[in-house]
């Protein structure tokens, strides 16, 4: 639900988080994984990279 005005729409960061969770499994089958650290004001998007994931294309 929007946090803002309680709409019934999903909100950005619940949005980002979905994404997220769809290419965390690829991410894990190469030794690494994704967290989401958070979503600023202006919708600017903080990840942390996990493992041992190097030099893929």
């Amino acid at each position: 639900m929007c946090d803002t005005c309680g709409c019934g729409e999903k909100s950005f960061e619940a949005k980002v988080s979905e994404v997220i969770d769809s290419i965390r499994p690829m991410l894990q089958n190469d030794g690494g994984d994704i967290e989401l650290v958070g979503v600023d004001a202006d919708k600017t998007v903080k990840v942390r990279l996990q493992g041992a994931c190097r030099g893929c294309p």
